[in-house]
């Protein structure tokens, strides 16, 4: 299988590169077109799996990243089986206090990017039948208190997946999106670094535990596998189960018969 994944150096894009490369989540000989703006981290993870993997330095902010990223994808592998868009950025802020230039930011790489990479992806997985995933989040359908531009901007891409699927799917295409719930990855490290934090926050979830970048690659590795070739168009929840919480956070459910 032919497979480009932003957001490649790090986290969840680099756990998929490595379960792909192990052949352990989806066997197969497959080739990688890793992309990412760190220079460094991409390069390592580049090497370590060898030569059926090309690393592309690559900011998803620029409007020219998704055909850059392509060019190079078709340059190493000759045609495209799957995309993996796994690349974004998260951002604190009250919607009150947060500037224009932030709404832009987060937009252009959280929504816009994945986008310009379906766009220029879109007649290699035409010729290929193939297959498109991008990692949203929980806060797609959950308001997460300070993180307005973000989940909104996860929002967005929830719906232009689903979009795509109607659009494409006529092509052959299949198209989907992951919601991780909290998971531990670099991104999110600094956020757990409190263990009282941690605790707090793994209570609120039935498995009592964050989610690691793996759990969320197993996700996104069986939608663009063949076991998962009737499915599109859905949004797949890694959380743990923690989005079925509301009402035992709001103390509902506590055994008592309820009046009418």
């Amino acid at each position: 299988m032919r497979v480009v994944i932003t957001g490649a150096a790090s986290g969840i894009g680099r756990a998929c590169a490595e379960l792909l490369a192990a052949g352990a989540a989806l066997p197969g000989d497959h080739q990688l077109l890793l992309a990412d703006r760190d220079a460094a981290n991409l390069d390592v993870v580049a090497r370590q799996i060898g030569p059926r993997a090309a690393a592309r330095v690559a900011d998803l902010a620029e409007p020219d990243c998704g055909e850059r990223i392509i060019d190079a994808a078709i340059g190493h592998m000759g045609g495209i089986d799957a995309v993996i868009s796994n690349a974004g950025i998260i951002m604190g802020g009250a919607l009150a206090e947060l500037e224009l230039a932030d709404f832009d930011r987060i937009f252009a790489i959280n929504t816009r990017a994945s986008w310009l990479l379906a766009k220029a992806a879109y007649p290699h997985l035409k010729a290929s039948r193939g297959t498109y995933v991008a990692t949203a989040s929980m806060s797609a359908t959950q308001p997460t208190p300070a993180l307005g531009f973000y989940s909104a901007s996860k929002a967005a891409l929830l719906m232009m997946v689903r979009q795509m699927c109607i659009e494409w799917g006529p092509d052959g295409i299949r198209c989907n999106t992951v919601s991780p719930g909290p998971t531990y990855t670099p991104m999110t490290a600094a956020g757990y670094a409190d263990p009282a934090r941690r605790d707090q926050r793994e209570a609120s979830i039935p498995l009592r535990k964050l989610g690691m970048a793996e759990d969320v690659a197993n996700a996104i590795l069986f939608l663009i596998s063949p076991a998962a070739s009737h499915v599109s168009g859905i949004d797949v929840l890694v959380d743990g189960g923690m989005s079925n919480m509301l009402m035992p956070a709001s103390g509902g459910g506590t055994g008592q018969q309820a009046s009418r």
